[in-house]
C-alpha cells in the first residue's frame, strides 16, 4: 500500500491523551526492527483500531503499550510509550495494569484447569479500590454465558466462550484503556458480532478506551472511531474509519472491492 497522509489522531488530541506512543522502535533479539518510529495518539474514550497484514506489528504495538515485550524478547531500542503524560518505557506490566491498562491477548490465554469463577478473579489481581465483587456481578450480567458456566473449568468452554470470558477478566480491573489482540481470531460470525456490540457499548456507555488490533478490518472500521494502518513497523495511514473505509488502497488491500 502506498503511503497516503491523512489527519492522524495525533494531530489533534496529543494533549489530552491517554495513551501516546512517539517515534517508537522495537526490536527482537538480533532480528530486525518490529516497529520503525510508529507515533499514534489515543484520546480517552474514543476508540481505535490497528490494521495491517501479519508482520506489520500491530501485537508489538500493544505489547509495548502493557509492558509485555520483555516476556517476548523484546526491547524498546528508541521512542517512548507515555500514558497520561507520563513515560512508561522500561514498567513492569503489573504497574502498568494498575493504572488502568488491561489487555486481551491473541489466542484468550485463559486458565483451562481453573474454573469461570476463579479465571476472573485471577484479573482482579492488584487491581485499587476494592469492589471485586460487584465487578464479578456486572461483568455476568454483560456475559450471561459466564454465569451459567460459573463453576465449570474454563477449558471445557467453547471458543467463543473463552473469548468472553478472557473479554470479562480483563475488565476485571476496571481499566480505562483496554487493547484487544484479534478478538475475532476462529470465533464464529455472530459470537463476533456479539463480542464487538458489548465493546462498542463498553467505549459508548461506560467511556472504557479501545484499542483493538483486528484483522477483520470492515467490523474493526464499523466498530471505532479512528484507525492506524500499519506496515513493516511504520504508520502508513491514519484518520477516521468513516474517511478510510472510502480510501482506495485500504478497500482493495482490507475490505475486499
Amino acid at each position: 500500500m502506498a503511503v497516503h497522509e491523512l489527519t492522524p489522531p495525533a494531530a489533534e488530541t496529543a494533549g489530552d491523551a491517554l495513551l501516546e506512543i512517539r517515534g517508537l522502535e522495537v526490536a527482537y533479539g538480533a532480528s530486525a526492527p518490529a516497529l520503525r518510529g510508529i507515533s499514534l495518539s489515543l484520546p480517552a474514550g474514543k476508540a481505535v483500531a490497528l490494521l495491517g497484514a501479519n508482520g506489520s506489528g500491530k501485537t508489538t504495538t500493544i505489547r509495548a503499550a502493557s509492558g509485555l515485550l520483555p516476556l517476548h524478547q523484546g526491547r524498546i531500542t528508541a521512542g517512548e510509550v507515555r500514558l497520561d503524560g507520563q513515560s512508561v518505557n522500561g514498567e513492569r506490566a503489573h504497574k502498568i495494569v494498575a493504572r488502568g491498562v488491561a489487555q486481551v491477548p491473541e489466542g484468550r490465554m485463559i486458565f483451562g484447569q481453573l474454573t469461570v469463577d476463579e479465571n476472573l478473579r485471577i484479573g482482579a489481581t492488584g487491581r485499587r479500590g476494592g469492589g471485586e465483587e460487584e465487578t464479578l456481578e456486572q461483568i455476568v450480567e454483560l456475559f450471561p454465558v459466564l454465569r451459567e458456566r460459573f463453576k465449570d473449568r474454563a477449558g471445557y468452554l467453547s471458543g467463543g466462550e473463552q473469548q468472553m470470558l478472557a473479554l470479562g477478566r480483563a475488565l476485571m480491573a476496571r481499566p480505562r484503556l483496554l487493547m484487544l489482540d484479534e478478538p475475532s481470531l476462529g470465533l464464529a460470525p455472530l459470537v463476533v458480532r456479539e463480542i464487538f456490540e458489548i465493546l462498542a457499548r463498553l467505549n459508548e456507555q461506560e467511556g472504557l478506551t479501545v484499542l483493538v488490533v483486528e484483522q477483520n478490518a470492515m467490523l474493526a472500521l464499523r466498530t471505532c472511531h479512528e484507525a492506524c494502518v500499519l506496515e513493516v513497523g511504520r504508520v502508513v495511514l491514519a484518520g477516521a474509519s468513516a474517511v478510510l473505509r472510502e480510501n482506495e488502497s485500504v478497500r482493495r488491500s482490507y475490505l475486499g472491492y
